[in-house]
């Protein structure tokens, strides 16, 4: 487990790389959500990380659950509609997995808990055409890389990635079956999901975080592709 001084600039840093992404993505956002939506999901979640970011960074030498906690608790604040409770709710809920530091272990324990807050909240399932659709892959991608696999952290982190751009995928031609994209009915049919596209979104970025911390580059990878351990190598 790194110094919490080298977690702090880590945390610090993949909150500052979400804001700035989500910015430049806001236009992109919107129009996802013009389509089946309220038009509001670039804006919203745009204005509402640069203040978790600014929140974060106004902070007197926290530890990184106090940092992941208080960009829950701003997103939560500052995002209006559902999007507050899923993303900045379910932050604050998953942040306690990290009171003893990032390690593999709470890295995945964190990710379990935000599926499932977010689950709770929003009463959804893989095929509903929600943010569910890129979460739940790469929840699942990162246990297994981690925990069956042995991949380190950020390879297994960009398996995630690698898991939920096929969850983005997969939302455009389902129906939806929650949020306000249901009322279309069959008319949300070739659209892609907006929050399972900026769910991506922040994923990619803790995944540019976690490549700057490490100063390593990891190629593009395949969440489908078999890894086999080590150790179990080497005995066959």
């Amino acid at each position: 487990m790194a110094d919490e001084a080298t977690e702090r600039a880590a945390v610090l840093d993949a909150i500052e790389r979400i804001a700035t992404r989500i910015e430049r993505e806001r236009s992109a956002l919107t129009e996802l959500d013009s389509a089946i939506g309220d038009a509001d999901h670039g804006g919203n979640m745009a204005r509402g990380w640069r203040a978790a970011a600014d929140a974060v960074a106004d902070l007197d030498d926290p530890d990184p659950a106090t940092m992941v906690k208080t960009a829950g608790k701003t997103l939560l604040s500052e995002v209006g509609g559902a999007s507050g409770p899923l993303y900045g709710g379910s932050l604050v809920f998953a942040s306690t997995a990290l009171d003893d530091g990032i390690t593999a272990e709470t890295a995945v324990a964190f990710a379990e808990t935000y599926l499932e807050k977010v689950q709770d909240r929003g009463d959804a399932s893989v095929g509903d055409k929600t943010m569910v659709d890129a979460l739940v892959p790469a929840v699942h991608t990162f246990k297994k890389s981690i925990e069956v696999d042995d991949l380190p952290p950020a390879e297994a982190l960009a398996k995630a990635v690698d898991a939920a751009e096929r969850g983005v995928e997969f939302t455009v031609p389902i129906r939806a079956a929650k949020g306000r994209a249901s009322y279309l009915g069959w008319r949300s049919v070739g659209h892609q999901d907006p929050g399972a596209t900026s769910t991506l979104f922040i994923m990619e970025e803790l995944l540019a975080a976690a490549q700057a911390e490490l100063d390593t580059e990891i190629e593009a990878v395949d969440a489908t592709s078999p890894t086999v351990p080590e150790e179990e190598a080497a005995e066959d």
